[in-house]
């Protein structure tokens, strides 16, 4: 684990969070979605091993896994609506919040600090997704990648975080499991952590310049004092 960057004059008072391979295990579900795409063709299921290492990449990963399908692709407009047509038909069949997750919550919350969701999943599966996901419900926004017509690594999604929130960004950490996220945090200038525990796709976030890393998430509790 990375050490810590302590930030003594200015109060943590938010944490916000991406959403899939940090706060749920989406990637039960949009393997899912994929599966019956390819059951529809009469082709054998993909392994959940292979989905979930991409689940990051949304539906541009998981095409290219299941179909070996990429976005220049004349049938790839279509298969991705199908795609998504699907998913939001199973949005929260299999989704779970991960491991010590809710306990962390719980534990922003009796310290009075605020959390929310900032995420590039377009906000028509974000929201009720949130809205499934117990306690989901309770957070102070729910920003997704279509909310600002910018996706991370670009900072808009956070900066909208900050102010739906009301708090501003130097008083937030920004929690995430790819490079884009701590980019984007470190972009709209907030203090960002990033998650051993995500769909890294062979990625290593002791690389991405966050200020620290953490492999479960009740850890993140030691980086906000």
């Amino acid at each position: 684990m990375t050490g810590t960057i302590h930030y003594p004059r200015i109060m943590i008072k938010a944490v916000l969070f991406d959403l899939d391979g940090t706060f749920a295990d989406t990637a039960p579900d949009l393997g899912y979605a994929l599966n019956l795409m390819r059951q529809a063709r009469n082709l054998a299921p993909v392994p959940i091993e292979v989905t979930r290492a991409v689940t990051s990449l949304g539906a541009r990963g998981l095409l290219g896994a299941g179909f070996d399908i990429t976005p220049d692709h004349p049938d790839y407009p279509s298969m991705r609506e199908e795609f998504l047509m699907l998913y939001e038909q199973n949005l929260c069949r299999h989704t779970r919040l991960f491991p010590g997750m809710p306990e962390l919550l719980d534990a922003l919350e009796a310290r009075g600090l605020k959390w929310g969701i900032v995420t590039n999943k377009a906000e028509r599966f974000a929201k009720p997704l949130l809205d499934l996901l117990h306690p989901g419900s309770r957070a102070a926004c729910v920003i997704g990648g279509d909310t600002t017509g910018k996706l991370k690594p670009h900072p808009a999604s956070l900066l909208a975080a900050s102010r739906v929130i009301g708090i501003a960004p130097a008083a937030c950490v920004y929690v995430g499991d790819d490079q884009r996220d701590i980019d984007a945090g470190r972009a709209a200038g907030m203090k960002t952590v990033a998650v051993k525990y995500g769909y890294l796709n062979g990625s290593v976030p002791e690389s991405w310049g966050a200020g620290a890393v953490i492999e479960r998430p009740c850890e993140l509790l030691q980086h906000l004092e």
